[in-house]
Formats: structure tokens, sequence, C-alpha cells
């Protein structure tokens, strides 16, 4: 005798309209929020057919796991745990590629953001009166009082720096708390960069004001659990996502970093070749080959922790690396010195020469370190 099951509670206000909002969290160690979330998003939310994604990278403390444990007793959640990829930005488009719903909202796990303002932002786009929302504490009946004067500081001066040098017309461009058509975002969506944790500004900045956006206040809350995920790198970040849109993507902040990392491995090798030739009475040939190879380890660490941090490798990944990287700078001398010649050849002026000569042995050393030291896993 077959028997019929019946849906819980959750799949019955699922089948009972189409879905029409997806709530996108990335998250990262905050397996103490997550649950907390959901269940006000099960309040805010009420009437509204919606689904919750959460996009993890991979985090120690097994957020991922807490939110597995939810997705099995309730259909309206689903998890992404990523593997050797981080970053805030990346985990959004992710999550937001993944979404079944016409709209995606985009909020943070750790509770400051105002869930109770999902429904008003949802009726704005079904209404037709924007395309993108924006979670603001810059506008009138917003603000941001939980900000120590440090953080306020630095919120308002990059957000002053995104209207002066992107001519971004919204209050609240750092943001981290907004909705969007989904159909539009998928248009934007290859053109987004995927590191950094300023999605919105990077939205913003895209669209070249052809999104028809509408800010909404909200107050910004306390952490209640956990750490927060913005590091004295953050800027470095929101500086190289700034010189991308301002140059249409022809200069890369990373490229810039990788040539800044080389400039100090030229000081210190001739600290080194110094040092071997008046401390430790080496003959030249032994202190440039040990000036070169003190350089290429320095540039290795250097650009390990500031350049691919993102991709930083670890573990038995350090030494595969920096042998690598060693071959790398090795050939990429080999085309400096190449390329120096060559240009002398035609056109004996000693700091043209030198300088292509450089220029070649950093371009080469750059392309060859993505590919070979820092490639993508």
């Amino acid at each position: 005798m077959n028997q019929a099951i019946r849906p819980g509670p959750e799949i019955a206000q699922q089948s009972t309209g189409e879905l029409q909002l997806s709530v996108v969290v990335p998250t990262f160690n905050e397996r103490d929020n997550v649950t907390a979330l959901f269940r006000k998003l099960e309040t805010a939310l009420a009437g509204i057919a919606w689904e919750v994604i959460f996009v993890d990278d991979n985090s120690p403390d097994a957020t991922w796991q807490v939110v597995r444990d939810l997705a099995r007793k309730d259909g309206r959640v689903r998890c992404i745990r990523r593997i050797g990829r981080r970053g805030l930005s990346g985990a959004c488009i992710e999550g937001i590629l993944a979404s079944s719903a016409p709209c995606a909202a985009v909020m943070d796990a750790d509770l400051q953001h105002d869930e109770t303002q999902l429904a008003k932002m949802l009726a704005l786009i079904e209404q037709g009166a924007a395309e993108l929302v924006v979670g603001s504490r810059y506008v009138e009946g917003g603000n941001a009082d939980s900000f120590d004067r440090a953080r306020a500081g630095a919120s308002a001066f990059a957000t002053e720096i995104a209207k002066r040098v992107l001519g971004v017309r919204i209050a609240d461009p750092m943001s981290g708390f907004f909705m969007i058509r989904r159909d539009r975002f998928e248009q934007l969506a290859p053109q987004l960069s995927t590191q950094g944790f300023k999605i919105l500004l990077d939205l913003v900045a895209t669209a070249h004001g052809e999104l028809k956006t509408v800010e909404v206040p909200y107050s910004f809350g306390a952490r209640l659990h956990g750490e927060s995920k913005l590091d004295s790198m953050v800027a470095l970040d929101f500086l190289g996502l700034v010189l991308a849109k301002f140059t249409h993507d022809a200069v890369s902040l990373r490229f810039l970093l990788f040539a800044m990392v080389g400039g100090s491995g030229l000081v210190v090798h001739l600290a080194t070749l110094f040092a071997a030739l008046n401390l430790f009475d080496l003959p030249f040939p032994e202190a440039q080959a040990a000036g070169a190879l003190v350089a290429m380890t320095t540039n290795f660490v250097l650009n390990n922790f500031l350049t691919y941090r993102d991709q930083r490798l670890k573990g038995f990944s350090i030494v595969w690396g920096l042998l690598s990287f060693y071959l790398v700078c090795s050939v990429g001398l080999l085309a400096n010195v190449g390329v120096a010649f060559s240009v002398y050849d035609q056109e004996p002026i000693w700091w043209l020469a030198g300088a292509a000569g450089a220029l070649m042995g950093v371009v080469w050393n750059y392309a060859m370190s993505g590919l070979f030291v820092w490639r993508k896993r």
C-alpha cells in the first residue's frame, strides 16, 4: 500500500509560487551566526518564496557543515563550499550565478545587515522602480554608529575616492548589502573582479550609470559572534579595484605590486653584494651569485605574502614554488640581457637599453610566475 508523503512546512511554502528571491551569503568562520541569520530571514521574508545560498570558503570552523545540516532540514537552504578559492567578491559572484530566483540579494553572515529591509528592496525591483537596490548607511534614516573612529574614517575616505575617481553617484558604494535583478547581474558578471571585498563598487563602476538604482536606509549593526574579515590588505584590494576601473582594466595592481617587489629586490641584491664583498671577502662572481639568490628569495617571500596573497603557497608547496621561482627568474635574467643588448645595438643609449631589458625581465617573470609558481589550483 502506497503511503502519501506530505511535504513539510518549508517545502509547502516553496510550492505555493515561483521563487522570488535568492539571498547570497558569503561565509568564512561564521558557524555561530548562520543558524541565527536563517531564522531572521524566515521571519523577515514570510509570505515570499525565497532561498538562501551560503558560499563558504572552506572555513576551518566547518561553517559549511552547519549550513549542510540546515539544508537537510529545510529545502530553502543551499551550500556552496569552495576549495582553493578565497575572497568575498568571488564568493558573491559564484553565489548569484548559481541562484534560481529573478532577484538576488547579497548580505553578510555577521548579523550586521538589516534583513527586515529585504522585502522592501524586493518590492522596489518587482515594481520596476529599480534594478539595483542598495542598503545605505549614508542616506537619511541610515547610520553606521557601530563603527569605531578608524573604520568610520576609512569608510568615508574610500567612499570619497570612489565618487571622485570613478564618478560613482550613490551615497554608499562601499555597502555590502544590496539586491539586484539577476539578468542585469549576468550581463555585467564577465567584467567583474573576483578579487577583493567591494563587489557593489565594482558593479556600479562597471555599469557606468546604466543600472536604475535606489538606496534604502538601514542601521549597520554590531557583530555578535566571530571576528571581522577586514585586514590590513583590504586597502590594497580597494586601490586595485579603483585602478582597474579607472584605467578600464589596462593596468593591474598585481603587476604593479610585482614590479615594486622586483625594485625592492634590486636594493636587496646590492646590499647583499656589498656585504659579501666587504664583510665576507668573497670573490665577485660568488658575491654576485649570493646577491641574486638572496634577492630572488626575498622577492618570492614578498610576492607570496603580498602580490599573490589570495593564492598564497603553504606547506610543501612553498619549497616547490621557490624552486620554480628561481627557474623563472633565471630565464627572465637572460631575457633581460638579450633585449638590452638588442636595443643597445640599435640605439646606443645605455639607460634606454637598460630600461627595456628590465621591463622585459619584469613582464617575463610576472607572466611565468602566474603560470608556473602561483597558478590557480
